[in-house]
């Protein structure tokens, strides 16, 4: 590991003044599950390091009936698990959080910081983005607010500029629905072989009516890919099990895995053909 100068920034002001300075010679560390990683295996070298973890503003979770979910950039994997109010709205995420990494991962890694680190096996990402989730990016400039649709733009890569930081999550509460998140992985504590995240809105006036839904599947692409294909021959429509079936295979189809050691194209296509049928399934249940 190369040695770099340390800022230990105390607000958000602060941090994107260093970062608006130093620009791509930075990193910013949050929980620093990931980035601590890459420095010691010489993956990254920053010459400067800005520690947010101390700026307490940006560590929250509120909930709003009109507004919404917001989730700050530094709230940990763990209170999101065991928040009451997302146990109760927006269940996904807490089922989701409990399958991500270990407790102790979870009791200090951060949300903001996952989710801009852009792995494409998170488990993070493909469930916020099933609740069509937005995120704030503060610069020295102003915030401004992106889809997560359009936020990752490629492995490790996003919208973020070099003097930016990811500030906060939000949730509309359009997305309120019944959501399901499966992830295949060698082992329980493992990053995902196959991830799939399915938010599920039903017609208030016909529980068998879909009237919105969201698939997204984490690990085979670069980025979280959604099957607007398989959503769009379940939205407007009565669920069957022909129809789940027809979602699954084109799912599937839009998946973009590659072969590497955890397995062939065509094995993670066939996870992801079962993964969206059981989570189809759960979500359905649940709703």
């Amino acid at each position: 590991m190369n040695t770099f100068k340390y800022f230990p920034a105390k607000t958000v002001n602060e941090a994107c003044e260093l970062l608006s300075q130093y620009g791509e010679e930075a990193k910013l560390l949050g929980g620093g599950q990931s980035l601590v990683t890459l420095m010691k295996q010489d993956f990254v070298s920053p010459s400067y390091l800005i520690d947010i973890k101390g700026i307490s503003d940006l560590d929250y979770i509120r909930y709003d009936e009109t507004d919404g979910l917001r989730i700050g950039a530094l709230t940990t994997h763990r209170s999101l698990e065991t928040s009451a109010v997302i146990q109760e709205k927006f269940a996904i995420l807490a089922q989701m959080e409990s399958t991500l990494a270990s407790v102790p991962v979870r009791n200090w890694g951060t949300v903001g910081g996952n989710l801009a680190h852009a792995d494409p096996a998170s488990d993070l990402a493909p469930t916020l983005l099933s609740l069509g989730a937005e995120v704030t990016l503060t610069g020295p400039n102003g915030a401004r607010v992106v889809s997560l649709d359009d936020f990752f733009v490629d492995t490790f890569e996003t919208a973020l500029q070099p003097d930016e930081l990811l500030t906060e999550i939000h949730v509309p509460n359009s997305s309120e629905g019944a959501g399901f998140y499966y992830k295949f992985a060698q082992r329980a504590t493992d990053l995902a072989v196959v991830s799939v995240a399915v938010n599920l809105i039903l017609d208030p006036d016909d529980q068998n009516l879909c009237r919105d839904i969201r698939i997204v599947m984490g690990s085979v692409g670069p980025t979280p890919l959604r099957s607007r294909r398989g959503e769009d021959l379940l939205k407007g429509q009565t669920i069957t099990g022909t129809l789940i079936e027809e979602a699954a295979r084109v799912s599937a189809e839009d998946a973009q895995p590659t072969t590497d050691i955890n397995g062939s194209e065509e094995y993670k296509r066939e996870i992801v053909d079962v993964l969206v049928r059981r989570a189809i399934k759960e979500a359905a249940a649940r709703a």
